[in-house]
């Protein structure tokens, strides 16, 4: 059994993010659209877990995964992604690592062409 990990320190949450939330709205033909909309403002600890280089609809594309550290903030999910400029990071899973509703740990994943 590995350790619980140590909260990043307030002055490691130094990355400012959008977090955008999924929106759909139906189309014409039956199906729907998604689209993000901003849900806020977040600052994170971001740390590198991996990276891989494959192929992604037809296009060759760098994947990397990584964990963000937020504080804790009620209604993030998967789906939701973190933005900032171009970059958009996907987010895979949401865990409250000590259930103390003071932190949130993100796996998240960004895929660059």
């Amino acid at each position: 059994m590995t350790a619980p990990r140590k909260p990043a320190p307030p002055g490691a949450l130094r990355t400012r993010f959008v977090l955008e939330a999924p929106v759909e709205t139906p189309d014409d033909a039956g199906g729907v659209v998604r689209v993000f909309a901003s849900a806020g403002a977040v600052w994170a600890a971001l740390a590198r877990l991996s990276g891989s280089e494959g192929w992604e609809a037809d296009r060759e594309a760098q994947t990397l995964n990584w964990r963000a550290e937020i504080r804790f903030r009620a209604g993030i999910d998967a789906g939701m992604r973190l933005r900032r400029g171009t970059r958009i990071l996907d987010i895979l899973s949401v865990a409250d690592p000590d259930g103390r509703r003071r932190r949130l740990v993100l796996d998240c994943r960004e895929t660059a062409p």
